[in-house]
């Protein structure tokens, strides 16, 4: 047996202590150490887009995460499935990009809240197309729901003309839309002359015809098409009654059982491979897809219809849900996308941005010339897929800008008989 006396068990006491002690600090500066990164560190905020791949695009995304210090989600969608997702969940996402016709049916459900135009950083520099109607005097203001009509809310909660501090979407991206035909296969027309809608409904191109599968849209470019060729007449092609619809998809069911559509897409993707197989040889079809088919070396012209054309406005709405750091972040996006660089991005796919001016230090004066101005590329362009789109010497169907956006002949718009219409569309999709 072993003992201790009362000294030696002092020292051991003491030495146990200071070891304790010891081994206590090493335990806390380890956790601290370990913890230290998770405690500080700022948690970047999570902003939920839904919209198309006309503007949820990846470069897109990571410059703005770049940019704006935040992680962005896209989610993507044909213009119908998205409208119906934002209709029914607005708490699935803090802004929605599409276009304009989508405005009514998410303000009237609740869907959307006002965006505060005091917070917009660039309002003063959107140029007059969205906020009177015509980009210019001249300027047709066309059918339907021409954008300046839904931009602003009234005192009494309805969307009207009348200038006030909140508006229902950021104006941002548009452009004016049309049918694009291959050049192999149809002779090229001449720009406001001789290319016309009617040319969809003609019956050289049977079987090899496609059209946007979208209510509010293909359904425009169809009356169009139907009206050009003599088979219907219109009292206002943005406002058709139940009465001008029942004559209207009759034709069209009548030509569908005959196997003139070739087919309906759905997103820009589709409607390019659509022509890129040689299932196609004329359709209705967005800028982006027409750059992304020159790049491919297909020849592909985008009408410039003597009718006119059918304008779209883009739309960035802010969720009816969207609150805190998302709702801030929302706003930071929204002035983001005005800020210059996403601006002339876009142009190189053929849109617009509504303050072209702050980006035009982001193009080259040959990407602005063409774009903007609708002049001859003094040098061969490449689109945002860095393919090349525009050859030296062409010159943009449709020419300028303003040119360009003084011949709309219809919006894309929801009617008053949006419901049947739909009816309608769907029994012409399924005949």
């Amino acid at each position: 047996m072993v003992i201790i006396n009362s000294s030696a068990k002092s020292s051991i006491s003491a030495s146990r202590r200071q070891a304790l002690k010891s081994i206590s600090k090493a335990v806390v500066g380890v956790t601290a150490i370990t913890q230290a990164p998770y405690v500080f560190a700022k948690q970047r905020t999570q902003l939920r887009v839904l919209g198309t791949h006309v503007t949820l695009q990846e470069k897109l995304r990571q410059k703005a995460m770049e940019d704006l210090d935040i992680d962005l989600i896209f989610e993507s969608y044909g213009s119908a499935a998205v409208l119906q997702k934002a209709l029914m969940k607005p708490q699935s996402f803090d802004l929605y990009e599409q276009w304009s016709n989508s405005i009514r049916p998410l303000w009237a459900s609740g869907s959307i809240q006002p965006i505060d135009k005091k917070r917009l950083q660039y309002w003063d520099e959107i140029n007059p197309l969205s906020k009177t109607g015509k980009i210019s005097p001249q300027a047709r203001f066309g059918a339907g729901d021409a954008p300046y009509k839904i931009l602003h809310i009234q005192p009494d909660g309805q969307l009207g003309t009348e200038h006030t501090d909140q508006i229902s979407f950021l104006p941002y991206v548009h452009n004016v839309d049309s049918f694009g035909y291959n050049t192999n296969v149809i002779k090229k027309g001449e720009a406001y002359n001789t290319e016309s809608w009617g040319w969809l409904l003609d019956p050289k191109y049977s079987g090899k015809v496609g059209i946007v599968n979208a209510p509010t849209i293909g359904l425009f470019d169809l009356a169009l098409a139907t009206q050009a060729q003599g088979m219907a007449t219109f009292n206002d092609i943005g406002n058709l009654t139940k009465t001008e619809l029942d004559i209207l998809f009759k034709v069209l069911i009548d030509l569908k059982r005959d196997n003139h559509f070739s087919g309906f897409w759905n997103s820009v993707p589709e409607s390019v491979d659509f022509m890129r197989s040689g299932r196609v040889v004329i359709e209705s079809m967005f800028s982006p897809a027409v750059s992304a088919l020159n790049g491919q070396k297909i020849p592909v012209t985008f009408a410039a219809p003597k009718e006119g054309y059918r304008g779209w406005h883009g739309v960035m709405c802010l969720s009816s849900a969207s609150q805190g750091r998302s709702k801030d972040a929302s706003y930071d996006y929204m002035n983001w996308w005005l800020s210059g660089w996403p601006g002339a991005f876009i142009a190189r796919q053929g849109y617009y941005i509504s303050n072209p001016e702050r980006s035009s230090s982001y193009l080259s004066q040959a990407e602005w010339d063409y774009w903007y101005q609708g002049k001859k590329a003094t040098q061969a362009l490449k689109g945002t897929d860095d393919n090349i789109s525009v050859l030296q010497g062409e010159i943009r169907t449709g020419g300028s800008y303003e040119q360009r956006f003084n011949n709309v002949a219809v919006w894309n718009t929801v009617m008053p008989t949006y419901d049947y219409s739909i009816q309608k569309w769907y029994e012409f999709i399924s005949s």
